[in-house]
């Protein structure tokens, strides 16, 4: 059965949505598992250093949690089983590890804009170079 993974961005509401749309229009084509990731950025030492590593886990998986419910209730409306993960890390490596790692063919990205995707390139085109074809990359 095909995968796909979606890493999800709070940040953007509507880079969010148009991302579940294009996975459920490919779910209704052809059932697939689908994965919602969240990458939590790694914290400074000098933040870590106020935190236990069991406590600063904890923290991250739960603001990971939380951020990823608007696009888990939007797939649960259409009708499209998924499951979550939270990861701690760089974005673009830790994205396509993940893909790697849950055997996923697939990653949807939503559409970016702005002046760092322009000049640093956008995470999706980061993941693309990451992945070398490994697996198709949705959205710019």
């Amino acid at each position: 059965m095909r995968q796909v993974l979606v890493p999800i961005d709070p940040s953007n509401e509507d880079r969010t949505r148009s991302q579940i749309s294009e996975v459920v229009r490919l779910y209704r084509q052809e059932p697939m598992e689908v994965r919602l990731v969240r990458v939590q950025p790694r914290l400074t030492s000098h933040v870590a250093m106020f935190f236990g590593n069991r406590e600063l886990q904890q923290l991250q998986h739960e603001a990971g949690t939380e951020e990823l419910q608007f696009a888990e209730t939007l797939l649960a409306n259409a009708g499209v089983p998924h499951t979550s993960t939270v990861l701690v890390g760089r974005s673009a490596e830790t994205i396509a590890k993940a893909a790697r790692d849950f055997g996923c063919d697939r990653i949807v990205f939503g559409e970016e804009r702005g002046l760092a995707g322009r000049v640093f390139g956008t995470l999706a085109q980061q993941v693309r170079h990451l992945m070398g074809g490994g697996a198709q990359v949705i959205g710019s």
